[in-house]
């Protein structure tokens, strides 16, 4: 779904707006802001951008400072791999449920997704990846059935992807297109054990990232 689609409620559309910023460094890392300078920078109202906020700092983007503004969060090499150690286990139960259950609908906005992260990476388009790969996650927590372990999985994935970004954007888009396309063949066939392998290929890619972020 599109990150300004109007018929989301505005508290959606301020955090999706948000965490495009904070992943893509628009917001950098590290810095500073203030609840109205966001609230100008939205044009959305100060209820959904303060829900909004609020969603970030419990997802561990922002830092909500009284009297300081809000922070955001910095970025250090080394955490993309505890990222990574704690996000396999629960990417590994949604790529199996979301194969046992994935229906007609689902199935179709993992093949949107697909398309638009395959036609992402061939025209090197980093941006829309995001945006491709935000929408599988999105379909993985519909398919899989199991809102505790998306709930776990989605702020996660959106450091992964925050990392991703500041480390491996520029060489890496080709092999994660692959692995994430691997992903959504399996699920699409309904075939749990494979989907499972192909979730477990995508986290050994980017745990190969991490490794390689903190050698540099």
């Amino acid at each position: 779904m599109h990150e300004d689609d109007r018929s989301e409620p505005a508290a959606v559309r301020a955090y999706r707006a948000l965490e495009r910023m904070i992943v893509t460094l628009e917001l950098p890392p590290g810095g500073f802001a203030t609840e109205g300078a966001l609230i100008d920078r939205l044009g959305l109202g100060r209820t959904p951008v303060r829900e909004a906020i609020q969603r970030l700092a419990w997802e561990g983007l922002l830092d909500v400072r009284p009297r300081a503004g809000i922070a955001i969060a910095p970025l250090n090499a080394a955490d993309w791999l505890r990222v990574i150690e704690a996000r396999e286990g629960v990417e590994l139960v949604l790529a199996r449920s979301a194969a046992r259950f994935v229906t007609r609908d689902a199935a179709d906005l993992f093949r949107a997704a697909h398309d638009g992260m395959a036609g992402a990476a061939r025209q090197g388009d980093v941006l829309a990846f995001l945006a491709a790969d935000k929408a599988l996650d999105e379909a993985l927590a519909l398919a899989a059935d199991n809102a505790f372990a998306a709930r776990l999985a989605a702020p996660l994935q959106s450091h992964s992807r925050r990392f991703w970004f500041r480390y491996q954007a520029d060489t890496g888009l080709a092999d994660s297109a692959e692995r994430h396309l691997g992903l959504v063949s399996a699920i699409i066939a309904g075939d749990e054990a494979e989907a499972q392998a192909q979730a477990r290929r995508l986290m050994t890619l980017l745990r190969g990232h991490a490794v390689a972020a903190v050698r540099r």
